[in-house]
């Protein structure tokens, strides 16, 4: 459990000297407890508050890095049971499962097709995260050949899964300096799997029958010397599996309950595979750290990155991009000049459109600290003011020759406010990004 305010002031010198930067010893002690402040702050404190503290004041949730490079990883460290308390700051690794009875060509077709899920959405790059290998053959030279072949020709790290301890360790150990995520111990293995995760200093997973029998498993093969642990909740059905997930972190979270403080992986069943999405969509959203899925079609695996993506991200702080004079082609000094604002959605719809459009033209972003046009012109964050900044600081009329400005359709009421505040002719353009290669081909071009 969580040390309290009085706990953490009795470990400390209690001397109210205020080089910390507060009145009294109780009033840091207080800070400490709500996480407002630093132990290290404190410039007095023995060797043993900090020993005692430390502990205490760990994330509730441990921090597991799995692959290493590039293809790192990192998975809890989670301090919030709901985003809009602050956010979530690792995102869940998305796994696609592959089998190691697929035949040399049809593996490295797998690797090959699982290396391509990568995507770019608002600025952003999204990807799978890992390679899930599954001894379904049971044997285990086969697992440590595929295990090696995913290593050297795979983008992403790798998940191992097989309850002998004796082909995990075949499979693992040539490959040991990447880190694989060794899945899985279990009340009948926990020993042996403890004994090769520590030998490899590899994450492993914990299983148990139950939330209370994974606590217990965690703790035993804590003491064998493993410390990095992912735990499994057992659950293979939706809700079982919801329930669990939603329990394990409130207990982490809520009851600082160390045993349950590790990132949890779920697998999902479904055979159909849109609601296999669903199930895993689920397991993103409350509260995996990792979800195993069987599909690996784009179309399947983009949803589930985009919804990761929203979901990771800060709400306090909406995804942007700079503020600044972005060319689309290779405008001339004729090309049209549109503003829009600097949230990402907004800005890439635009940008998306123009090339559509085929005309050369420059877009520029007017900072509205990444709100949509609307809502940055409800707050006043969008007016002429702010428009004649970014035109003065973009140096676009050195660009073009013509003093034109096409504006968004939904401000058309801020039209006579920025010919008066830039000197520029507005151009009314369209209220949805998609009518503008339209608004370009007939309209602009007949100016």
């Amino acid at each position: 459990m969580a040390l309290t305010a009085m706990d953490i002031f009795k470990l400390l010198p209690r001397t109210n000297c205020r080089k910390c930067g507060q009145p009294t010893c109780l009033a840091f002690a207080m800070l400490i407890a709500q996480k407002k402040a630093k132990l290290e702050d404190c410039p007095d404190v023995s060797q043993d508050a900090k020993d005692k503290l430390g502990a205490a004041a760990a994330p509730p949730i441990q921090l597991v890095a799995i692959g290493a490079g590039t293809k790192e990883l990192k998975i809890g460290n989670e301090t919030q049971l709901f985003r809009h308390d602050e956010k979530f700051h690792y995102p869940c690794g998305i796994a696609i499962r592959v089998s190691d009875k697929l035949g040399d060509a049809a593996l490295a077709a797998k690797i090959e097709k699982t290396n391509k899920l990568q995507f770019d959405r608002v600025g952003q790059h999204l990807k799978v995260n890992l390679l899930a290998l599954e001894n379904e053959s049971g044997d285990a030279a086969a697992f440590a050949k595929a295990a090696k072949t995913i290593a050297d020709r795979s983008e992403y790290a790798l998940v191992l899964i097989t309850h002998s301890a004796t082909a995990m360790k075949a499979a693992a150990t040539p490959i040991a300096a990447q880190k694989p995520l060794l899945c899985g111990a279990d009340a009948s293995n926990a020993d042996a799997m403890a004994a090769v995760a520590k030998e490899l200093k590899c994450p492993l997973v914990v299983k148990g029958d139950g939330l209370e029998a994974t606590a217990d498993l965690v703790e035993k093969i804590k003491k064998a010397g493993a410390d990095q642990i992912v735990i499994d909740p057992g659950a293979r059905d939706i809700k079982g599996t919801l329930q669990a997930l939603t329990l394990a972190r409130r207990a982490a979270l809520k009851r600082q309950f160390r045993p349950l403080g590790h990132p949890p992986i779920a697998f999902t069943t479904e055979p159909d595979p849109f609601d296999e999405m669903m199930q895993a969509t689920t397991y993103l959203l409350k509260y995996a750290a990792i979800v195993v899925l069987r599909g690996d079609e784009p179309w399947q695996v983009l949803p589930l990155l985009t919804a990761r993506q929203n979901i990771y991200t800060d709400p306090q702080k909406p995804i942007q991009v700079e503020p600044k004079l972005y060319p689309i082609g290779e405008p001339g000094d004729n090309a049209p000049v549109m503003f829009t604002t600097n949230f990402s959605l907004t800005y890439y719809s635009v940008e998306s459109e123009v090339e559509a459009s085929r005309v050369p033209s420059y877009i520029l972003a007017v900072n509205t600290e990444g709100l949509s046009v609307l809502t940055a012109y409800s707050g006043d964050k969008l007016n002429e003011k702010t428009i004649k900044d970014a035109i003065d600081k973009s140096g676009v009329a050195e660009k073009v020759k013509h003093r034109k400005l096409i504006i968004p359709g939904y401000v058309a009421v801020l039209s006579g406010k920025i010919e008066e505040a830039t000197g520029w002719q507005v151009l009314v353009g369209p209220k949805e990004a998609s009518f503008i290669p339209k608004f370009l081909q007939q309209v602009w071009t007949s100016q």
